[in-house]
């Protein structure tokens, strides 16, 4: 999943996984974004965006978000209005997080997760986590600002052992 593409306006991040086997605890992933200053794009995020949470302007929101992965396709959906993002802001990574509250859980622990993102109906990127199988988390796209203003695409999934809130201290690392 790796590709360079310009000028994205809106376009959506959409995760799915099967629900646990029954008896066991839910597996919760969650999507996370995090916006970066043009200041300091690889420094402290500016805000976050995950459950029950949104970007201070509106332009990005977690439109569903689901605790189980029950539901048909992608259960857990974040849209991200790059076009109207102030330019105060030159960066946005995007991440997957399994919630670890009843043990460590890895992707190759939860069954048939996917991530896509999507401007309108053209894919930008599908990943199966296959890749960072023994992984909590990971980053899935990157969108950087380029000196005209436009937004250029990385999809790159990178996988990371850590907890949700250590994952995000983490999430904006420079891409090597």
């Amino acid at each position: 999943m790796s590709s360079l593409n310009k000028g994205f306006g809106k376009v959506e991040v959409a995760l799915r996984w099967d629900p646990s086997p029954s008896g066991e605890p839910a597996h919760d992933l969650d999507i996370v974004a995090a916006t970066y200053a043009a200041g300091d794009p690889y420094g402290k995020p500016a805000y976050l965006v995950h459950f029950d949470s949104r970007s201070p302007d509106g332009t990005i929101v977690l439109n569903r978000d689901s605790r189980t992965g029950q539901g048909l396709g992608f259960d857990e959906v974040m849209t991200l209005e790059l076009d109207r993002l102030a330019p105060a802001y030159a960066r946005v990574v995007v991440g997957v997080a399994i919630q670890q509250r009843e043990g460590r859980r890895t992707f190759g622990e939860v069954a048939h997760t996917g991530v896509r993102v999507l401007e309108g109906h053209h894919a930008l990127a599908e990943n199966d986590f296959a890749g960072v199988s023994g992984c909590t988390a990971a980053t899935v796209a990157e969108f950087t600002r380029d000196g005209s203003g436009g937004w250029e695409f990385r999809g790159v999934v990178r996988g990371f052992d850590a907890d949700p809130v250590s994952f995000v201290g983490m999430m904006g690392d420079k891409f090597s």
